[in-house]
């Protein structure tokens, strides 16, 4: 059986009222949650001054065809450091299957089959990650602070980068505007 703590295909949804301001309205695909850690990618807020073709560009990869959309802030971690979030139509090197619904590749093979017109048929590109040690997100999950959600394509893939927040609660049943900052104590 599963061990139920591990999150990984889970968005994880940043409460109101968490109490770092960085993870505001936070959501967070986790790609991994093992007895090691857990690494995940924001696909919540875009990067403000890069584009997807002047990311390429950078790393001198002709961008060839390749649609100019948002990178995404994908955590504090290694902030320069790229991850593409893709349909499970695509795999190379190193690619990560993330519960069945997505893959997650962060090497440079699929930056060039993007431009190329041979990548995967939906992705989302993201710059960093989030990163927790042993236990630290199993200790995190039992304050108030996150909410885990089932992770969805339609939400990765189909859902405006500013709607996924409200997206991801609407999918489990929940109020987004009935949602409080403070929690109360026993």
């Amino acid at each position: 059986m599963e061990d139920p703590r591990f999150l990984s295909g889970k968005l994880l949804l940043a409460m109101p009222g968490m109490s770092d301001p960085r993870f505001e309205r936070a959501v967070i695909l986790v790609c991994v949650h093992d007895e090691h850690g857990a690494i995940g990618v924001g696909i919540g807020t875009k990067r403000s001054g890069i584009s997807f073709r002047a990311m390429l560009r950078q790393l001198e990869i002709d961008p060839g065809d390749a649609p100019d959309v948002p990178v995404h802030h994908g955590g504090p971690v290694e902030p320069g450091r790229g991850f593409i979030l893709h349909s499970i139509d695509w795999g190379g090197q190193d690619t990560l299957h993330v519960d069945g619904f997505c893959a997650m590749t962060g090497t440079i093979d699929v930056l060039r089959a993007i431009a190329e017109g041979r990548g995967p048929n939906q992705w989302v590109a993201a710059l960093g990650y989030a990163g927790w040690g042993d236990g630290q997100l199993d200790e995190e999950m039992t304050r108030h602070g996150w909410f885990a959600a089932r992770g969805d394509a339609a939400i990765l893939f189909d859902t405006a980068t500013d709607e996924r927040w409200n997206a991801a609660f609407r999918k489990e049943g929940i109020d987004p505007r009935l949602l409080v900052g403070e929690t109360g104590e026993a």
